[in-house]
């Protein structure tokens, strides 16, 4: 089992996430919330949803997918969603037209990004978020979550020859940040800390982040780490890039829909326990991470979420900070 290199005491239980991370090399990872913790909740977010309701009327549903988020989520040239968590959602729905009785509901898809996927979610205008969003306790505030569906660790990517291993690796790097996800919120911390002194620089969304990676603009880029080695595969530069050893979080990624939604909630968990009770969690789980241009098996804390599906939020590996 590799050590976790890091300036602060890990707690027990922390440790024994950051280690069931670290166990399985990734050989081939958004995201806080973006109002902060202590601001007024909106209306959308505090006011009780009958989403399957508005379903059963208007027989459609919208489905909120990342653009660049593979090989969780991402679209096609047609504008449909695509992608693993894509799928889970797609079966929720499944369960959905089961419960309403419907022959079919219709599907569409809204592309959103890390800084909008909350907003968008509380105005109506999507109702499940089918991408890579950690299930945090601040976001829990603002939004529920279903059982966990993946748990990723976050890390840098970086060109070969450069090391990450300790936070003081950081030192002296320009590091590419995706606005609205954990990894910005947590690199913001350690800046501020005065623990590394790194640049920290924004941008839009993962695809541009990348970009200012592989253009020499950024020596890092700061993600969950099978965001990143879904950007690097697409980008066949699997060869010229690699991940930092160190693991910063733990980040259970789960399906996003309104706050109090409960009928919709009990709709979505069902239909991943039956998939993760029979099985079939295996043969999706393949499909999208064990293929000829990506391979990232599964790691424990995944497993053990398939096992016992659950709604644990998830945790940084530094003491002292949150994500």
């Amino acid at each position: 089992m590799t050590p976790l290199p890091t300036t602060r005491r890990l707690s027990g239980a922390v440790f024994m996430a950051a280690a069931a991370i670290a166990a399985v090399p990734m050989t081939a990872s958004a995201d806080p919330a973006t109002t902060p913790a202590n601001a007024a909740p909106t209306a959308a977010a505090t006011a009780p949803s009958d989403t399957l309701a508005r379903i059963r009327d208007t027989r459609t549903i919208t489905l909120g997918v990342r653009e660049a988020a593979r090989p969780f989520s991402f679209v096609n040239e047609q504008k449909q969603g695509q992608g693993y968590t894509v799928e889970l959602c797609l079966a929720a729905v499944d369960e959905i037209k089961r419960e309403l009785k419907l022959p079919e509901v219709k599907v569409q898809y809204v592309v959103v990004t890390g800084a909008d996927r909350i907003p968008k979610l509380q105005k109506g205008e999507i109702d499940l978020e089918c991408g890579s969003t950690t299930n945090t306790k601040a976001r829990q505030e603002q939004v529920d979550f279903s059982y966990t569906v993946f748990v990723a660790g976050m890390r840098v990517l970086l060109a070969n020859g450069t090391r990450v291993e300790s936070i003081k690796d950081l030192d002296g790097l320009t590091i590419a940040l995706s606005k609205g996800t954990t990894s910005e919120k947590l690199f913001t911390q350690l800046q501020h800390s005065g623990e590394a002194k790194m640049q920290l620089v924004q941008y839009p969304g993962n695809n541009e982040a990348f970009k200012a990676l592989r253009e020499g603009k950024a020596k890092a880029f700061a993600q969950d780490d099978a965001l990143l080695l879904g950007l690097a595969s697409k980008d066949k530069a699997l060869d010229s890039l690699s991940l930092g050893q160190m693991a910063f979080s733990v980040e259970p990624y789960g399906i996003m829909m309104r706050k109090g939604d409960a009928r919709l909630g009990a709709a979505v968990d069902r239909a991943l326990s039956r998939i993760y009770g029979s099985g079939e969690i295996q043969q999706l789980y393949g499909k999208w991470f064990q293929t000829d241009a990506l391979a990232i098996p599964m790691n424990r804390l995944t497993r053990d979420s398939f096992k016992r599906p659950n709604k644990e939020a998830g945790v940084a590996m530094l003491l002292g900070y949150s994500i």
